[in-house]
């Protein structure tokens, strides 16, 4: 996408926000952005945003937002960083054939697993079937930290909550842990979205501010006006943030628009457009000079071809394309379902786009004349130092990928990608947490367990 059609969106989503508004569902929040330069709209709750008022406000969003964990290799996000990758939110686990809920012990599995996977920089909370639904961000908080130390995007469920993870915040250093949440379009923030912001200022914590129009639905059938909708409302909660917060990191997420299949009546998440999407999220991001965030998503309800085709176009384009963050890992079933099958192979699809991206260094040294000349005609390269000193340096060697013969292949991908998980899993016997924090996540989820009804 060009500078002057980021230009045009950006312009497009200005004239949305002076003329037409966005509806704020949160009295304070409401009254809030009022008092820092909004207008009352002509209906209730509606609020109307100068252009001067978006831009002030977004000059005062950081260019670049820390993720940090508890190994020391957190990430920093900007508009043109490297990708980073989390998993997906959802409801049901798979494994092999059996589909069910998830559980605290499958979520407690997930992280777990996700701690062996190089490509997976953070984990997302789920819908675990097991616990009261209003506990399930604190609790999930937990048992993710109880069993990885890579980041954690927690869930939030009520603000109440967000109370609990903002005491959770303080046992360990940093950002290890990182909210967000969607507009309900168009153009509207709910009350819970917006009492979460207003609960969560003051801790830095990073958010990331989700669009989500649906071409043909809850925006223009076009792509274009989609994103144009869904960038005025990214647009009004970076704004809305800024102001509960000045200075607090965000990320600009366009990636969760996607369109409508008018044959079955069903959300694409790994259709083209959504890649189309996730572009000019980026674009948008770079426009901004903020992080992007985008997803990777399949409808496929199986770990089959279907799915790594989708899966695999879709990290191939992001990551070429230089979104920010990626989430979806494991991901089927439109969002639904996580499989820990999915889950190693798009950690292997992560590694093999992460090699083509680097592409073929073309240097006197990666020539090698010299080494030409003493192999000459007719002569191997195998035996030569040179090969075998470096070949991992050129050479991506895959972990499951097959590329032994037909005769010592005896399981397709999937089952074997299963196989690994479960290896991965049996084989881990290593304590995340120390029993001292571990302890206090326990006091807090406890407290607030009895405090949230």
């Amino acid at each position: 996408m060009k500078q002057k059609e980021a230009q045009l969106i950006h312009e497009t989503s200005l004239k949305i926000l002076e003329e037409i508004g966005v509806k704020l569902e949160h009295d304070e929040v409401f009254e809030r952005v009022i008092n820092a330069g909004a207008r009352a709209g002509s209906d209730a709750q509606v609020v109307t945003f100068p252009r001067e008022m978006v831009e002030e406000h977004l000059k005062m969003a950081p260019s670049e937002v820390a993720l940090d964990d508890r190994q020391g290799t957190g990430a920093t996000l900007s508009c043109d960083c490297e990708s980073v990758f989390w998993t997906n939110p959802g409801l049901n686990i798979r494994e092999g054939d059996e589909v069910r809920e998830i559980s605290r012990a499958d979520l407690a599995d997930i992280a777990r697993l996700c701690d062996h996977l190089p490509g997976v920089h953070g984990v997302m909370g789920m819908a675990m079937a097991d616990v009261t639904p209003r506990h399930r961000d604190f609790t999930g908080v937990r048992v993710i930290a109880e069993n990885t130390r890579k980041h954690i995007r927690a869930l939030c469920f009520t603000p109440q909550g967000m109370e609990a993870l903002l005491e959770m915040k303080q046992v360990f250093p940093g950002n290890w842990l990182s909210i967000g949440f969607t507009a309900h379009g168009p153009l509207r923030w709910t009350n819970l979205a917006l009492g979460i912001f207003l609960k969560s200022a003051g801790a830095g914590i990073p958010a990331t501010v989700n669009g989500e129009p649906m071409a043909g639905v809850s925006g223009p059938v076009s792509l274009a006006g989609s994103a144009a909708v869904g960038n005025a409302e990214i647009l009004s909660g970076i704004v809305i943030n800024q102001v509960l917060e000045p200075g607090r990191p965000v990320i600009h997420n366009l990636g969760l628009a996607h369109a409508f299949d008018m044959k079955d009546a069903a959300a694409i998440t790994g259709g083209p457009e959504n890649a189309m999407l996730a572009v000019i999220g980026a674009e948008m991001g770079r426009f901004y000079n903020l992080p992007s965030s985008s997803w990777i998503s399949t409808e496929s309800v199986y770990d089959d071809c279907q799915a790594s085709l989708e899966k695999m176009f879709g990290i191939h384009t992001h990551t070429i394309n230089k979104v920010s963050l990626i989430w979806g890992l494991g991901q089927l079933e439109s969002e639904k379902t996580i499989s820990l099958a999915q889950l190693v192979l798009d950690d292997e699809m992560i590694a093999y786009a992460r090699h083509y991206n680097r592409g073929a260094a073309v240097t006197p040294e990666t020539i090698n004349y010299d080494l030409i000349r003493e192999v000459g005609i007719g002569g191997s390269y195998l035996e030569s130092e040179d090969t075998l000193f470096n070949y991992r340096e050129h050479l991506w060697v895959p972990n499951i990928l097959n590329r032994k013969a037909r005769e010592a292949c005896d399981l397709p991908l999937e089952q074997v990608a299963h196989a690994k998980a479960r290896g991965i899993l049996d084989g881990d016997n290593e304590e995340k947490i120390d029993a001292g924090e571990l302890a206090e996540l326990r006091k807090i989820e406890e407290k607030y367990a009895a405090l949230i009804s």
